[in-house]
């Protein structure tokens, strides 16, 4: 009994050591299966994957071979991700408020997206010349727009549609104030930190524009925005276009709204550069200053007069080959002897001014455009980093809002229309007598201290 017992207890055991075997085996072929399964997915997505072989064109011998075969697969076209084409919404999605102003290419009103309860600012467009097609200067300011990603450039929503072709609507964001208007109501001009301020964020928009190819052609307080936190917006591009180095030769000459219009506008040049727009920040400057445009001239005759009032004569020194230009060809200027007529009296017309900032805005303002600093240039001026210090947006102060009531009405020359420059007759226009009262004005700078 005993041997039998052993025998039966090693056969026992060999059935339980054959059973674990095989249950091992069975899940060892589970675990390749599995693996295999998870290889040919893999495999399966990376085919899926992989870009296609380009298809050859001619035929070889093996394609002579089995035409059948080829000719059943179906070739496969190379799938690109591009624009699409679709319909502007119509104005209808926005809800009229009330009208802000009336620009030179353009009815600005207030109005609220009726889906989101969003305030924007929608202009619409004018289509005088419709007849010709669909206006460049509209093209340009929604291609220029939508291509200008600045904090300090005003951001369009889209493009709507009204009830006919002519009805075209452009959805900006909504802006508080413009400069213009601001200082209009305003009591007291802004103060020097606050000038600052505004003057950092305007020239970092212009050298935007600028490092991007883009000219404004016209910079003036009321077409620069302010919200109620500090922010500046550029805004109003009808009248902007790209250039390139050198110039275009085909640039219109009637550009820039005449206060603040270039002296080498006023007299014809045939090409211009990013300097224009440099002139116009002297000019915005001044404003910011004095609370009032700098240089009010009545026409381009009585605009050039302010300007060499201010800012001195021209002569081949400080404006190599200035008389070659088309209208300055019959000038009546002064004689080289009277030295009162060709040095600028900024410092003396902004006697608070540091030395920095006259130095500043003497070169914004400089006649020869080539000595006018660039937009890159003026961020970078020490007048910026002196006392008192550029205030920060978030302490600038706020102001109520006009936007929201009635219709703005402005005192100003209105944008260039469309059209050519015209030509200015001076020929029977002495400017030898608007410094008469020269040496006093100069003598009236600063003050003096008497001894003994």
């Amino acid at each position: 009994m005993a041997g039998s017992r052993w025998a039966d207890d090693a056969e026992a055991k060999a059935l339980e050591a054959q059973r674990k075997k095989e249950k091992e085996e069975k899940k060892r072929l589970k675990l390749e299966k599995q693996r295999q399964q998870e290889e040919e997915a893999r495999r399966a997505s990376e085919e899926a994957n992989r870009p296609q072989k380009r298809r050859r064109i001619s035929l070889g011998p093996q394609d002579d071979a089995t035409p059948a075969s080829k000719e059943s697969e179906a070739p496969e076209l190379l799938k690109l991700e591009g624009g699409s084409w679709g319909p502007c919404r119509n104005v209808s999605n926005y809800e009229t408020l009330n009208a802000i102003e009336e620009g030179t290419y353009g009815w600005v009103s207030r109005a609220k997206d009726v889906s989101t309860g969003e305030v924007v600012a929608l202009k619409k467009l004018k289509m005088d010349f419709a007849y010709e097609g669909f206006p460049v200067t509209a093209l340009r300011e929604i291609q220029l727009l939508r291509e200008s990603h600045h904090p300090n450039i005003v951001s369009l929503k889209e493009v709507v549609m009204g009830a006919s072709l002519s009805d075209v609507y452009m959805v900006m964001e909504f802006m508080e104030h413009d400069l213009k208007t601001l200082q209009d109501d305003k009591l007291e001009p802004f103060l020097q930190s606050e000038v600052k301020t505004l003057l950092l964020q305007i020239a970092s928009a212009v050298h935007f524009l600028h490092d991007h190819w883009i000219l404004h052609r016209d910079l003036k307080t009321s077409n620069i925005l302010l919200d109620n936190r500090g922010l500046i917006k550029i805004a109003d591009f009808g009248m902007a276009r790209r250039t390139s180095s050198p110039p275009p030769p085909n640039l219109t000459q009637l550009v820039v709204t005449l206060w603040y219009r270039s002296p080498e506008l006023l007299l014809g040049t045939p090409t211009y550069d990013t300097s224009v727009d440099t002139w116009s920040l002297g000019c915005i400057f001044g404003e910011l200053l004095l609370k009032e445009p700098l240089l009010q001239g009545k026409n381009e005759v009585d605009q050039l007069s302010r300007i060499f009032e201010l800012c001195g004569i021209p002569t081949n020194d400080t404006w190599p080959g200035f008389k070659r230009l088309p209208n300055a060809k019959s000038l009546r200027l002064p004689s080289n002897a009277d030295s009162r007529a060709h040095g600028s009296i900024v410092r003396a017309k902004f006697p608070f001014l540091t030395s920095a900032g006259a130095d500043l805005l003497s070169s914004l303002l400089s006649l020869n455009p080539e000595n006018r600093p660039s937009a890159k240039d003026m961020l970078n001026h020490p007048y910026f980093k002196e006392k008192p210090k550029p205030i920060s947006t978030a302490l600038f102060p706020t102001f109520p809002s006009k936007a929201g009531q009635e219709r703005r009405r402005r005192i100003e020359p209105h944008a260039p229309q469309r059209g050519e420059a015209p030509r200015v007759s001076m020929a029977e226009v002495d400017f030898s007598g608007i410094f008469a009262g020269r040496e006093e004005e100069q003598r009236g700078a600063g003050f003096s201290l008497r001894m003994g």
